[in-house]
């Protein structure tokens, strides 16, 4: 077997093909699946420098998400079985020609979804249903400040902002950026390189601040969104992809009212598993209809992982990029 490990934790360089590799096998409960398309994450830049919540030790291989045909079931798989069109999630292995997950972390794919975009999709919008949903408890007709907005969970948090009927209002750092979130359903933009985030927002809503944050950034514009917050409002933390953990004045919460909500998808998923497979399958029949139209960037073959990383990494990629073997 084939795939894409990291060899020293040294970021997206230190990976390479690697061909030979033991077969997997379905255990009990768990699927065999045949992969036609991996989707790229910056938790997985993350974990090629050893510097993510779960840590591997070299060589391994990296990928969240993968898109394919089940190829076997263990003992006791009963919702799915051999040529099932899937996606599923996982911590890592994904950029592999063929994967192992528990029943319950694979979804079958709809028809109208293609591999590629079905590899795009589940990360990046299960992460967001359940910080908007669950966690944030976003309403209809409130509004919602989306940090990073270009990127992965940032495009998936504007459609499904705009599907559970908020006003968004995306933030980005160039105008080519935000105008790509309006393709995507934006009702309004703030360029945080040359404008002030937090008087902005402000005058975006009338000086009543945003009823919700979805901050998958951290960094320096986490403050200045934070004290743009309304009433009771709901500040998500959701990652740090600047690569900075913000220090925040804890008095900004007594001021405003507001919460600040930790969003750990991994940890949900692993709890609540039957709760997470939900979201997902409701998530990949939005897909389907066309409310939800997660954006592939570009699509690489394994050999150029290091370069789909990079990429991420340089913040170069709108939306998502996707490997296949």
């Amino acid at each position: 077997m084939r795939a894409v490990r990291c060899h020293e934790l040294t970021g997206p360089s230190s990976l390479r093909v690697d061909e030979g590799l033991p077969e997997p096998v379905a255990g009990d409960g768990e699927v065999l699946i045949d992969v036609r398309a991996a989707g790229v994450n910056f938790p997985d830049v993350l974990v090629t420098r050893g510097k993510y919540q779960f840590k591997g030790s070299p060589p391994f291989v990296p990928g969240g998400e993968v898109a394919g045909v089940v190829a076997a079931v263990g003992p006791g798989v009963t919702s799915l079985a051999p040529g099932d069109r899937v996606a599923a999630t996982m911590l890592m292995g994904a950029f592999a020609e063929r994967v192992v997950v528990p029943e319950l972390a694979a979804v079958r794919l709809p028809d109208a979804v293609g591999f590629e975009v079905g590899a795009a999709t589940l990360l990046t919008y299960a992460t967001t249903l359940h910080a908007l949903e669950d966690r944030g408890r976003l309403q209809a007709g409130e509004t919602l400040l989306v940090l990073g907005a270009a990127g992965g969970v940032g495009v998936a948090a504007i459609e499904l902002g705009k599907a559970l009927g908020a006003r968004v209002i995306a933030a980005a750092s160039t105008d080519e950026k935000l105008a790509f979130c309006r393709e995507h359903g934006a009702d309004l933009g703030i360029n945080y390189s040359r404008e002030d985030l937090k008087e902005r927002a402000r005058e975006l809503t009338a000086g009543a601040g945003v009823d919700v944050i979805y901050d998958p950034v951290g960094g320096p514009f986490s403050e200045p969104a934070l004290r743009s917050i309304a009433w009771k409002g709901r500040y998500l933390v959701v990652g740090f992809a600047s690569g900075e953990i913000p220090r925040i004045p804890l008095n900004l919460t007594l001021l405003k009212g507001c919460d600040i909500v930790g969003v750990f998808w991994g940890s949900f998923a692993a709890r609540e598993p039957q709760r997470n497979r939900a979201h997902a399958a409701r998530i990949l029949d939005l897909v389907a209809e066309g409310t939800l139209r997660p954006h592939v960037d570009r699509v690489l073959p394994f050999a150029r992982a290091a370069e789909a990383l990079d990429r991420l990494e340089q913040r170069q990629v709108l939306g998502k990029v996707v490997l296949v073997p």
